[in-house]
Order: structure tokens, then sequence, then C-alpha cells
């Protein structure tokens, strides 16, 4: 279903375009609406701020060449974004009295910025600009709740009727790796860093890299700019002082040449005197004065030069050019000097309108540039390298099933980058498949050594434990005796008639005899508790509790064995005929093989009354 569906390129392309039919529609008919957010608000409703920012800007990229102020109000578009994503993912646009309670702040955004960027950019001076703003601001700020309410409420109806997987088109956007769980991205977003995290420092270096950028960039401009206007003025000014030194040289009478220089003096706004002096060593003499003004005392700064006759460089001194421009006679030599000072306070007034746009664009710019940024550095570098951490956290190394799962997991990730950080990617996985791979040998061997160990200590033949793991099993006992926490006792049994039934029946049966045997044992004592010596040997050792059950086991186990003699149907090899011996550990036993001794010495005590009592 989703393949059918418009790339976001493309609903984002649709936007734009919404936001230049509002603009035209305004433009055309003159209305007192801006309806140039239209597409942006929507776009933020539905997807969040990056998408948002980036059809604001782009839709005053492209007025901009019908208009190029558009391009100033571009951060008016950028911040409707912002809050209108901000309020979106608080579900203020959920319900209609919600969605109309984000009318004010939107248009009260979109009027203080508006309008501080106009009336910065168009008037002379802080305080006039802001003496504008007081007066218009209650007028503009109803102009935009009403161009503010009709976007917003046609945005809401839209988003009610686009289909929700409209809305899923943009989650994920511009992620390099696969969609995470809701598990795993509450997780990814929620891990703390022990000092700062890599999105805070990013975000540092993109905001510190940008304000030095643009102010670098700023600070230059506005250099050149300042130049370029200085040489302006100088050029008008020595255009100016030419003429007047052209009438000077011309020798015409006094009143005559007068109104020449009066004239010259007001064929410019700017020109604030215009003189005629003549230097010598003692200072200066006027011998031509427009507005009676003195003269400039940076002039006599160049004294030996000006007496010489050379020409010197323009003098700038508080908001104020000088130039001097010799007049010379037929033989070349200079008789007095043209002086004529312009005003530099439209460079002034320049200088503020032209750092108005730049802060202006900046502001714009500026925030576009830095989403971009950190969106991609998000998506590229720290969502990555938190769900790689999160992953690797979470590895089980202690159950395969969830060894498997995260190797899976990690699997699932699929980070594309295309740089060092989809290296890191690919090495975690090959490490922990490879530590998966290790752990699963490991534990097969394990099962191996403990297959291995319980065979080295299982009797072949009747499946119970055997002498090895009786020897272990009193080295416990030892342990216990030397620590004084034993309470044992120990059953000797010895099967009968074993090498009849081998020499008369054969192996086989002899062999079947010894298994009946050992059920019988096992059945009254407890197959845990039972281990074959030797070859119709069995010891038994009851330890705790069983221990005062222990004289009941052999009557019980002696009941047994003779309802089976007593049986005629049974043959030789199904019935079983053993001698039990007794012992109970005592304090002045050393060892366990003390108790061994005494039970086997009883043992072979109730053996010889079996043969005494015997009469076959």
């Amino acid at each position: 279903m989703k393949n059918n569906l418009p790339s976001p390129i493309v609903i984002c392309v649709g936007a734009v375009g919404l936001n230049l039919c509002g603009w035209f529609v305004v433009r055309t008919l003159g209305l007192p609406l801006y309806l140039d957010t239209g597409g942006t608000v929507l776009i933020a409703m539905m997807s969040g701020y990056v998408p948002g920012i980036v059809v604001g800007f782009a839709t005053h990229f492209l007025t901009s060449f019908i208009d190029e102020s558009e391009m100033y109000y571009c951060s008016v578009s950028i911040f409707a974004a912002i809050c209108t994503t901000f309020l979106a993912r608080r579900g203020y646009f959920q319900t209609l009295p919600k969605t109309l309670l984000t009318i004010p702040p939107l248009a009260l955004i979109a009027t203080t910025l508006s309008e501080f960027i106009g009336k910065f950019l168009f008037c002379n001076g802080v305080v006039q600009a802001l003496s504008e703003i007081q007066m218009n601001f209650t007028a503009i700020f109803l102009r935009e709740l009403l161009d503010k309410g009709l976007v917003v409420l046609a945005a809401f109806v839209l988003l009610k009727f686009l289909p929700p997987r409209v809305k899923d088109i943009f989650s994920g956007l511009g992620q390099r790796q696969a969609p995470l769980t809701a598990e795993m991205k509450s997780a990814v977003y929620a891990r703390k860093c022990p000092k700062s995290s890599l999105r805070v420092k990013i975000l540092l270096i993109l905001m510190l890299s940008s304000l030095f950028i643009a102010a670098s960039i700023a600070s230059i401009s506005y250099r050149i700019f300042e130049q370029a206007c200085v040489g302006v003025q100088v050029k008008i000014a020595d255009g100016l002082a030419t003429i007047a030194a052209s009438q000077l040289a011309a020798a015409q009478s006094p009143a005559y040449l007068e109104e020449n220089l009066l004239s010259i003096r007001n064929s410019n706004p700017d020109v604030r005197n215009l003189r005629v002096e003549k230097f010598s060593a003692t200072g200066s003499q006027v011998i031509f004065n427009s507005d009676g003004n003195s003269s400039n005392e940076k002039i006599l700064e160049h004294l030996d030069d000006l007496i010489a006759g050379r020409p010197i460089p323009p003098i700038i001194a508080d908001d104020l050019l000088t130039l001097c421009k010799p007049v010379y006679d037929a033989a070349g030599k200079a008789q007095c000097y043209v002086v004529i000072e312009l005003t530099l306070d439209l460079i002034s007034d320049y200088g503020r309108a032209f750092t108005a746009k730049v802060l202006a664009l900046f502001s714009g710019c500026f925030v576009f540039v830095f989403v971009i940024g950190l969106r991609f550095v998000e998506n590229n570098i720290v969502l990555p390298v938190n769900t790689m951490a999160y992953c690797a956290n979470n590895f089980a190394y202690d159950n395969s099933e969830y060894c498997a799962n995260n190797v899976e997991q990690i699997k699932r990730l699929k980070i594309h980058t295309g740089d060092e950080i989809e290296n890191l990617y690919h090495a975690l996985l090959k490490t922990t498949q490879n530590a998966k791979d290790y752990f699963e040998r490991l534990r097969r061997a394990k099962r191996q050594v403990a297959e291995m160990d319980e065979l080295a200590h299982k009797d072949s033949l009747t499946g119970i434990k055997n002498k090895a793991a009786y020897d272990e099993a009193t080295a416990l006992l030892d342990e216990k005796i030397s620590a004084g926490v034993a309470k044992f006792c120990i059953a000797m049994v010895d099967v009968n008639y074993l090498k009849k039934v081998n020499d008369t029946y054969g192996h086989e049966k002899g062999n079947t005899y010894l298994l009946n045997a050992s059920k019988l044992i096992c059945s009254v004592f407890g197959e845990e508790n039972v281990y074959r010596i030797g070859g119709d040997e069995f010891v038994v050792v009851l330890e705790g509790d069983k221990v005062s059950l222990s004289k009941y086991f052999v009557k019980q186990f002696n009941a047994e064995m003779a309802r089976k003699n007593a049986n005629k149907s049974l043959e030789p090899w199904e019935k079983v005929s053993a001698a039990v011996g007794l012992a109970f550990y005592t304090a002045n036993d050393k060892m366990a093989d003390e108790v061994f001794k005494r039970a086997d010495k009883e043992m072979y005590a109730n053996k010889l009354a079996m043969k005494a009592a015997r009469t076959d």
C-alpha cells in the first residue's frame, strides 16, 4: 500500500505549491492577508520540524525572484513551522477547540517577527522603528489573526481527510537504518550519557560555527559595503571639486564665481560645505565659504603638502568626508585649494538597513541550515550510535536463545550511512555474530564435558553411579567431617550367587541378575544414593534426615528380596540375593572410610549368617 503513495518530496512540493497559490491570489486581488503559510502549517502538523521548515524556506526563496523583500521574511514561516510542530506533538490539533487555541500564538509570532523585520528594514533609526511598531502592532496582529485562523482551520480540515498512512510516509524520514520498535525507540532516546551527549556537542558545534560564519560574513560584507559607499562619495566629492576648480581657473568676476560655487554646493544634498582656501606657513586663508563653517583642523595636519601644492588623501572624521582639490595656474603652480565636505549620514542609514537585511536573512537561513544539519547528524550519527549502544548493552551472553535474538535484532537495524558509522555497525554485527558462535561452541563443549563427566561417573552396566563417583562422594563427606557438620550412614550391599549364575546360565544371565539387584537397591534406597563399586558390590550413602530411615530401608530391602525369592515362577537370574551391612557415622570417625569398613564388616557378618541358614 505504501508504494502507491506519493513520496515525501512530492508532498512537500505540493505544499510549496499551495503556499505559492495563496501568495499569488492575495497579490492579484490585493487582499489584506498573506495566505502563504497554508502548506507550511499543514506539513508541520503531520510531519515535523524539518519538512515544515523546508516548505516555508522554499516558498520564500521562490517568491523572492518576484519580490526580493520576501526572502527577508522567511524566518516568519520558519518559526511558524516550529511553533506548529511543537503544538502538534502535544496533541493540539486533535480536536477543533484545541486547534482554535493555536491561532493566537501563531499570529503573535508572525506579527512580532514581520513587524520587527519590516520596520528595521525601512525605517531610519531604532527609535522610529520601535515607535511605528507600537502604533501598528494591534492592527497587524488582527490581520495576522485572521490570516492564521483561515490557514490553521483549512489545514485542520485537510488533515482530517488525509488517510493515516499518508502521515506515516514522513516517519523515519532521512534515517539511514530500519525503523525502530516503540520499545527500542523509547530506550534509545532515554539513554543518558556520563557528561554530555553527542547530540548536545554537535548542537553546540553547529550553533557556534554557524554564528561565527554568519558574524564573519556579515562583518566582511559590511566593511566592503561601507568602503564601496565611501568610494562613491569620494568620486562625487572629487567631481564637484573638479568643477569648482575649473570655475576658479576661468578667472571670472567674483560675483559670477560665487554664484557658480553656490550652485555647485546646492547641486548635491550631501555637500555640507564648499570652501576655497589658501595655505601658508601661518595656516589657512579662507577665500570663499559657502556656509561660514570654520576650516577642518584635520586638514592642517597635512599643511606641508598643502603649502607645496601636493594633493592629499580624503579625510574622514565624524561622519564627514573632506576632500581638497588643488587649483593650478597656467605655470602649473597650485594657487589655492577647493575644499569640499560631504556628510556620510546616508552611509550610516544604509548601514543600518544593510545590517537589518543581513540579520533578517541570517535568522531564516540560520534556522534552516541548523535544523537540516541537526537532522542529518541525528539520522547519520547520533541515532545509529545510540541504537548500536543499546543493542550492545542488552546483548545476552548467558542465554543462547536471547543471544540469537540479539544478533537478529542488530541485523534488522540495516544501518547504511555509507561512512565510518556503517563500518562500525558491520564490525559490531561481526563481533556479536562471532560472540554468538563462540558461546554456542563453548556451550556445546560444556555439554560434551558434562556428558563425558557423567559417563566417567556412571556404571556402564547398571547406569548408576560408579566407584569414581563414590570416591568423590566420600571426599565430600571427609570435608564435612573436618568441618564438624557430617551426618550420614553407609550401607554395604554384596550380591550373592553371581559366580554361580554366571557359571550355570552364562554371563548374559549374570548381567541380568546384577541389573535386577541394582533395580531393587535403587527402588528402596533411591538411585541418587546408590553406587556400584565392584562386580557384585554396591554402596548406599544416606545423609541428613534419611539417616533416621536407614534401618527401615534395610528392612524393606530384605522383605522385597524375600518376596522375590519366594516367587516360584521367577527364574534364578530374576531373583535377588544380597547381604547388607549398615554403619553410622560417629564423632570418633575421622574419615568416611572408617564408616565404610564397619558397614563392610557387618555385611560380611550377615553374609556368613545367610550362608549358615542356607539349605540348598
